[in-house]
């Protein structure tokens, strides 16, 4: 906020470690897919970490962002006539797109914080939400993805498989090969080592 100080000592290790885990490249990449996701009407960053939050700061790109994901009927995200200029309700529509993100299919585990991205506490997990959103839209692939499928990893997907009873029975009487085999083996002629001496 306004009227914090800086870091000292260990907050500022910490702070600093999480400020080099940001990636200047991931940036390029992000920002090439919101604009050919959301169209040029959201303009361009400065390049860097600062100019990065200070674009996503308000939450309305971001919100364009996850609408832009969903068909044109239902858009999850209420966007403002007007950028919101108080505190408050920018974290309102940055906390809204979270929600969004969450019910579009992004696990808690990736997605940041609010202060994350207000603060710019730790940008580099804003750019793990967005990757991860970016992910899942791939995925899905329901023709509301915009830009390059090669910006993003898919997702491992389900391929549930279907077997008949008899099938099943089938399987009861293999034996797996993790279990061994027991083929052409006999302790005949087999020893460990000398025998044992008894001396009495």
């Amino acid at each position: 906020m306004a009227n914090k100080g800086p870091a000292y000592g260990m907050s500022r290790d910490v702070q600093s470690k999480i400020e080099k885990k940001y990636d200047d490249e991931l940036e390029d990449r992000l920002v090439e897919w919101i604009v050919a996701q959301c169209g040029s009407t959201v303009g361009r960053p400065e390049r860097g970490r600062l100019g990065f939050q200070v674009w996503l700061k308000n939450g309305i790109v971001l919100s364009r962002l996850v609408n832009s994901l969903y068909p044109d009927g239902s858009k999850p995200v209420k966007i403002p006539d007007a950028p919101p200029t108080m505190v408050f309700k920018q974290m309102e529509q940055i906390a809204q797109f979270l929600k969004a993100a969450e019910d579009y299919g992004v696990t808690k585990t990736d997605m940041f914080q609010t202060v994350d991205l207000f603060e710019a506490k730790d940008m580099a997990a804003v750019q793990r939400t967005l990757m991860a959103l970016g992910s899942l839209a791939v995925t899905k692939n329901d023709g509301n993805y915009h830009g390059d499928p090669g910006w993003f990893m898919k997702k491992a997907q389900e391929h549930k498989r279907e077997f008949t009873e008899s099938q099943l029975k089938e399987g009861k009487n293999i034996i797996g090969l993790q279990m061994g085999t027991n083929k052409g083996a006999s302790q005949a002629g087999m020893s460990y080592g000398r025998p044992r001496q008894i001396i009495s």
